[in-house]
């Protein structure tokens, strides 16, 4: 006799299905785990073995085969744990192996039988609902799988409970969804002294959606201003909060099964690795332009990044996915983030300014903004130079209009081009494609006359050009205009990145 449990296996935000397969066979005992397991799914023999054992029961003196089918797919996770003790179980009549057809099992043992957390329950739960099946899990995850819809969840904290659950002594209560926590908002627009220029490409980029890169010297509040952005961002919808959760619970950041409406806001250090940047390691785990799904990536001291960590970072930009390549598989991670970077002119940080600027300058600031690569500067949409603070500028009241003001303009503008693209996966104008962009919302004569003119002398790239009027475009939808004027197209070219320093 076969009895077999189903699972899942994790290929990024992808839940492969997998048949637990456990047979037992007159031989010298042994318990063998065959199909492609990792180290944590090779150990899983202890795992169960002792848990079985707290339960009062012991492995019968057989020849025990667990087969992970299909068995040329990478299993990797401790996540393998419950549906292989479920599996044993089954081929020892413990349990009736149909009742547990209809389940999909995922979840870690302890030695004591207890049932741990595992990543990917929500995928998992996803999974569950597709195949029209239900969800067994650990129940400090019960929250996160009910996030799933109709789906059957059995949340159990140790594997007797469970038994006697299936076995109808004693039911386990379905879980509740996680609760959905209130967005936290961080600095207020009011608490930055002047920059006007900056605050206004700011709100253009929370608008639209476009990446931003702000060039100033140290102390000229870049970072504040950074900081400043999830207040005046809009909410997410709640299918993008369950898309970025799904990304959080396969990194297992998922705490409580806790889902926030908040856009994603990560800040690396410059010393982060393209591995933990982009994703990958031994296990292709999300990197952190992953965990920013549908929210933001600052990078802060952008130049102090190593050159080819920040190269990796075209593609992402450009697709809004990122593809980690590996000898046994391919993982795709979603990653359509919103990027704002801010640096120092020069490594001294006070280029132009002859009493604090270095003996080398401007030499140096050529050599130190070529560590950023013009290619993906290109993919950036916004260029402004922040000015340093003066005094005077510090003694000033806090301005009238802060976050709440600047936030209820972005909505409006988000709000416009939700009606605009409905019935597509666009979801801002950062998105958009030029064909389509010029079709639905494209510049008039006068503004379409001087965006050929200024591509010709500023020598624009095809990807520069089209950066240009999704730019125009945003400013228009702040503006309220049908069309993308000529002063609109105007506003949008003064962000584009200036000629280097020589």
């Amino acid at each position: 006799m076969v009895a077999t449990v189903s699972t899942v296996a994790y290929l990024g935000l992808e839940a492969r299905a997998v048949e637990v397969q456990c047979q037992l066979v007159p031989g010298l005992p042994n318990f063998i785990l065959v199909g492609l397991p990792d180290k944590a799914v090779a150990e899983s023999r202890e795992r169960v073995r002792n848990a079985i054992a707290a339960i009062g029961l012991s492995l019968p003196p057989k020849r025990i085969t667990v087969n992970l089918s299909p068995a040329d797919l990478p299993k990797e996770g401790s996540h393998f744990d419950l549906p292989i003790a479920l599996a044993l179980l089954g081929a020892m009549g413990v349990i009736d192996a149909e009742t547990l057809a209809g389940y999909v099992v995922v979840g870690e043992l302890g030695l004591d039988g207890r049932t741990a957390p595992s990543p990917g329950v929500l995928l998992a739960a996803l999974h569950a609902g597709e195949q029209e099946m239900g969800l067994v899990c650990p129940v400090a995850q019960g929250a996160e799988a009910a996030w799933a819809g109709e789906v059957e969840v059995v949340a159990a904290p140790d594997l007797l409970s469970l038994l006697n659950h299936f076995k109808g002594t004693t039911a386990l209560s379905a879980p509740q969804p996680g609760v959905v926590e209130a967005p936290v908002r961080g600095a207020d627009l009011k608490q930055v002294k002047g920059q006007e220029v900056a605050k206004r490409a700011l709100e253009i980029a929370a608008a639209g959606g476009h990446n931003l890169l702000m060039v100033g010297p140290p102390g000229a509040g870049k970072s504040l201003m950074a900081s400043c952005l999830p207040g005046i961002l809009p909410d997410m919808t709640p299918s993008e909060a369950l898309e970025s959760s799904m990304v959080a619970s396969v990194a297992g950041t998922l705490e409580g099964g806790r889902i926030s409406r908040a856009r994603p806001f990560r800040s690396p250090h410059h010393s982060a690795s393209m591995a933990a940047l982009v994703g990958g390691g031994l296990k292709a785990r999300p990197g952190e332009v992953s965990m920013a799904h549908l929210g933001v990536l600052f990078l802060d001291e952008l130049p102090e990044f190593q050159r080819t960590v920040l190269d990796s970072l075209r593609q992402p930009l450009e697709t809004g996915e990122v593809t980690v390549a590996r000898a046994n598989a391919h993982v795709t991670f979603p990653a359509r983030v919103q990027l704002i970077a801010a640096m120092n002119p020069c490594r001294c940080g006070h280029l132009g300014d002859p009493a604090l600027a270095c003996s080398r300058a401007p030499r140096c600031a050529a050599d130190y903004q070529a560590k950023v690569s013009g290619p993906l500067l290109d993919r950036i949409d916004l260029h402004v130079e922040v000015q340093a603070v003066t005094a005077a500028d510090l003694v000033l009241p806090p301005p009238a209009e802060g976050s709440a003001e600047v936030a209820a303009r972005v909505a409006a503008a988000r709000s416009v081009q939700t009606a605009r693209y409905a019935g597509t996966k666009v979801r801002t104008n950062a998105e958009v494609d030029g064909e389509r962009l010029e079709a639905v919302a494209g510049p008039d004569e006068a503004g379409r006359q001087l965006l050929a003119q200024a591509a010709a002398a500023m020598k624009l790239s095809a990807r520069g050009y089209t950066r240009v009027l999704r730019v125009a475009r945003t400013i228009a939808d702040l503006a309220g205009a049908e069309r993308v004027g000529r002063v609109h197209v105007a506003e949008a070219l003064s962000y584009r990145r200036r000629a280097p320093v020589n």
